[in-house]
């Protein structure tokens, strides 16, 4: 999946933006209260909590922020309740995209989605109807610093599955259980991890060949990932390097 990868990495460098504007702390926050709110207050004991407090504190995001976040979620401070909502659609071409969003209004957040995807050539689809071609995964970036063989071994040891080269950066897949450990191993070795997420990983791909279809594509995937409650984007299109680098300017 070379080309959704360097969607995702044009992403996180899109991130970095985001962050000066606060664009992406705001949605940081939101998962870490929303994971509180589910699986309690405790680091240790919520797994999914653990996880998106170090997304939030790699991005710098303040660990007092952070901590009001999570007594909002659990209930010891007032705040909006965010609910976590999914949606399934397809893009142009019969590409699958999936889009979890936390929001306030469910209706409301419906309706905007539901619009961009027909204002953009794709539609809206059941549940279930595109999620069965993908699986969640943990994944971590790491610095090109650490060695391929090395870095492979260690991350095996430790429960990943997969070490991919991502251009800028070594991809290390696991399943999400074990994505602590996994990066705790790595770290340990000294090696940088530069970020870490849950994903949702395509098992079947769409190939994109033509610079209109992967401009149109791109298009609705870019403005569901701006949408102020959407947290994340996954889509199973399949654009080569040459014509991700010719869209993606």
């Amino acid at each position: 999946m070379s080309g959704h990868s360097k969607w995702a990495t044009t992403k996180h460098k899109k991130a970095a933006v985001d962050a000066a504007r606060g664009k992406l702390f705001a949605k940081l926050i939101r998962q870490v209260e929303v994971a509180a709110r589910e699986g309690g207050g405790d680091l240790d004991a919520n797994p999914t909590l653990r996880t998106m407090f170090q997304k939030a504190r790699d991005a710098s995001v303040p660990l007092d922020t952070l901590e009001r976040a999570i007594k909002r979620g659990t209930g010891e401070l007032e705040g909006v309740r965010y609910e976590p909502v999914t949606y399934e659609g397809y893009a142009p071409c019969g590409v699958a995209v999936i889009v979890e969003l936390l929001t306030d209004n469910r209706n409301r957040a419906s309706a905007e989605v539901r619009s961009i995807f027909t204002k953009n050539g794709g539609s809206m689809a059941e549940p279930g109807a595109v999620s069965w071609q993908f699986e969640r995964k943990g994944v971590l970036h790491v610095s090109k610093d650490a060695d391929e063989d090395e870095l492979t071994l260690v991350a095996a040891d430790a429960g990943a599955e997969d070490v991919r080269d991502n251009g800028g950066s070594w991809e290390v897949v696991m399943p999400p259980a074990d994505l602590a450990a996994v990066r705790a191993a790595l770290e340990a070795k000294g090696w940088h991890v530069e970020d870490a997420e849950l994903t949702m990983q395509p098992t079947t791909s769409v190939p994109i060949t033509s610079e209109p279809d992967a401009r149109r594509v791109l298009r609705l995937i870019d403005l569901l990932d701006e949408h102020e409650d959407v947290q994340n984007v996954y889509a199973n299109f399949d654009i080569p390097d040459s014509l991700m680098e010719l869209v993606a300017v």
